[in-house]
């Protein structure tokens, strides 16, 4: 049985917001957006050039990591038709499936909820598709992601990444 079989990605909508599934075509359209030295301050690396990001934006279309353990869901988020973001879930299936949440928004437009807005919309459709456990690994001290991981119901736990990042879960409805 394939546990990912569900989990096709559509286009999302919120109140501000229409979500669309990340494919190769969207690189053009993201790339200014994420092409901002300032993105990196929390997460380290540096910006991929216009060919790397639409080679990972291939990679990512896939909708699954090479070994089949994993379910790769990436959506740009867009604001009318001006792209101001992305948001990511990677499932993986354990004792039950566990989404980890990722999401990036322009500096340009960072303090108007759309992080929040746009990874509430994932974590709902999600747990319409029976994900209910959440992660989100977060820079100690990135008081934006911890708002928007707060409001998508995650709190910290005492789990540290390899990289430091403090890991943050949660459950759907609780």
């Amino acid at each position: 049985m394939d546990p990912f079989a569900a989990l096709a990605p559509g286009e999302l909508r919120t109140e501000r917001l229409r979500l669309v599934p990340v494919e190769p075509v969207l690189a053009p359209r993201l790339h200014p957006v994420l092409d901002d030295p300032a993105l990196h301050t929390w997460t380290g690396g540096a910006p991929l050039g216009l060919d790397a990001l639409t080679a990972r934006y291939g990679r990512l279309a896939s909708r699954r990591s090479p070994d089949g353990t994993q379910a790769w869901l990436s959506w740009a988020v867009l604001r009318g038709e001006a792209a101001v973001g992305t948001v990511e879930a990677t499932v993986l299936v354990r004792d039950h499936p566990v989404a980890v949440l990722a999401w990036v928004i322009s500096s340009g437009t960072q303090g108007r909820g759309y992080a929040g807005e746009a990874a509430t919309a994932v974590r709902d459709w999600l747990a319409a598709h029976g994900v209910m456990h959440y992660q989100a690994s977060i820079a100690p001290g990135h008081a934006a992601s911890e708002a928007v991981a707060r409001r998508i119901g995650l709190a910290p736990t005492g789990a540290r990444t390899a990289e430091g990042e403090r890991v943050w879960s949660g459950r759907a409805g609780g």
